[in-house]
């Protein structure tokens, strides 16, 4: 609360004191009052669980957003009536769609706080309730009418009938009982013919900017120009594999689909335009980045003359689709982003990406789960983030979710990225490239991020390519040969292999 209290008063005070700045009675006061609601801010800012670099860029980026948000209110300052109608709206819109984040802004990607001990719900939907059967809705109509709930279907699919998913409700919790929140959630739990509640859990990313590295390259039969900023791909020994699919006439048996479930991707981007099939046109578009870049890793253009290269050295083996489960400020929900799953399954999703996740335990991911076996049914393989918090995967989901393929990162030189989390606890791990990774971002743009969200979408962009071949690959079939085929990295068992495409490609054509 002090994060939102501080920031929030902090902008409506310098907005104030622009007005009144020239009012030798009021302008005193609100200066006072400014110091403390920016003494709070700050404090909230660094004494918060985050490092110290994403500190500085919540910092740099709220100063920014709070100087030119007062900024732009200064030119309507002599019209009053037009100034407090937009000071109010802005302070609505930062209220809604930004301060209810709270502590959650100051982590990175992945470094992601939802509400394990700390009651991060979101603000529509509190808690998502399993049913044992239709019939038992009813039982929940006293709660319903005490404390005013709104209980509505929590998610949609399109084969309810291999799935438990269709069982649940989300239920709301009006503002007038919030401060009874606890006390509801037991009265639900102990409810006849309920066999399951957990929190439908705040998600929130930043992407965690980084440098552009470029190195001596191996020798390439592509002709991307930006393919010497793209590290991973010697590592990786991509030229071989293009060199396998073009000697060995590879061809492939269908075009598989790589979703990526993230903030939307920019579907007229110059290096995805050609590989991009539209799942949903609302979803085409991209106002962070952070989709946009994870769609370029998996499966930019290659051999277009045009930015960097990914696996396939051309359009015949995979396509990339969008599902937007994160708003354009990088906050989401569970529920928003199990409903993405099922989505992106029913749409024919051969590959899942999903570059995000939280705190949990395997207690609080039973719908998570339930997800991706619906999805594994509908011939979906689920790659999801290990995290960036420097800690065991098996304490964030969905990446401790049974059935998905987790992805730490590691650097240039094959370490464990500093940030990751690692992944010797999971059923299985893999490692990628996650530091200086050059991609994609909207506007035709490239840049560089750090994450395990930039080493997912290399692992869901190889295991595409693999179920273009081979369209059965199950789950535990990918991961086998990734294991298999993979070499070690300087930290193995707490990475797991460094995905090694050209031989993976090999055993699966043997």
């Amino acid at each position: 609360m002090l994060y939102q209290i501080g920031l929030i008063s902090s902008f409506s005070l310098l907005s104030l004191w622009l007005l009144f700045q020239d009012n030798q009675k009021v302008s005193p006061l609100i200066r006072i009052l400014l110091l403390l609601g920016m003494g709070s801010y700050l404090y909230s800012i660094f004494f918060s669980e985050a490092a110290l670099d994403v500190k500085l860029w919540n910092l740099s980026r709220d100063l920014v957003l709070l100087s030119a948000s007062a900024a732009f209110l200064s030119f309507f300052k002599n019209k009053i009536p037009l100034f407090i109608a937009l000071l109010a709206g802005f302070t609505f819109l930062g209220l809604k769609y930004y301060a209810p984040i709270g502590n959650t802004q100051l982590y990175s990607l992945e470094r992601i706080h939802i509400g394990t001990n700390s009651n991060q719900f979101a603000e529509e939907g509190e808690f998502l309730v399993e049913l044992n059967d239709p019939s038992s809705y009813s039982n929940l109509q006293h709660l319903k009418v005490q404390y005013d709930l709104t209980i509505r279907p929590a998610f949609s699919m399109s084969s309810g009938d291999i799935t438990e998913l269709d069982d649940y409700v989300l239920v709301d919790v009006p503002p007038q009982y919030k401060n009874q929140i606890t006390e509801i959630q037991d009265e639900i739990r102990n409810t006849k013919g309920v066999d399951w509640i957990e929190n439908n859990d705040i998600v929130q990313i930043n992407p965690i900017p980084s440098e552009t590295t470029t190195r001596k390259r191996r020798t390439y039969i592509v002709n991307d120009p930006e393919i010497n900023k793209q590290w991973g791909l010697d590592e990786m020994a991509m030229d071989e594999l293009h060199d396998l699919l073009k000697s060995e006439n590879i061809s492939p048996k269908k075009k598989a689909l790589i979703a990526i479930l993230d903030t939307g991707i920019d579907a007229k981007h110059e290096d995805l335009a050609a590989n991009y099939k539209s799942i949903n046109v609302k979803y085409d578009t991209d106002g962070n980045q952070h989709g946009t870049h994870c769609a370029g890793i998996a499966a930019a253009v290659t051999n277009n003359g045009k930015g960097i290269a990914s696996f396939s050295p051309n359009n015949d083996f995979v396509e990339i689709g969008s599902v937007r489960v994160l708003a354009a400020f990088g906050g989401g929900t569970q529920q928003g982003i199990i409903n993405g799953i099922l989505e992106a399954a029913d749409a024919g999703a051969d590959v899942i990406s999903m570059s995000l996740g939280g705190i949990s335990t395997h207690k609080r991911q039973k719908a998570y789960e339930k997800a991706v076996k619906y999805a594994n049914k509908k011939g979906a393989i689920v790659i999801v983030a290990a995290g960036n918090s420097n800690k065991n995967a098996k304490d964030y989901c969905p990446a401790n979710a049974d059935g998905v393929i987790t992805v730490s990162a590691v650097d240039e030189n094959l370490n464990r990225a500093k940030f990751s989390n690692f992944v010797q606890d999971m059923n299985m791990g893999i490692a990628a490239p996650g530091v200086n990774i050059f991609s994609t971002t909207p506007n035709n743009e490239y840049k560089s991020f750090n994450g395990t969200s930039m080493a997912t979408p290399y692992v869901a962009g190889l295991v595409g390519l693999m179920k273009s071949i081979q369209p059965d690959l199950t789950t535990k079939d990918a991961y086998k040969i990734l294991k298999n085929t993979g070499k070690q990295t300087n930290n193995d068992s707490e990475t797991g292999r460094f995905i090694q495409p050209a031989e993976a490609i090999k055993v699966l054509i043997q």
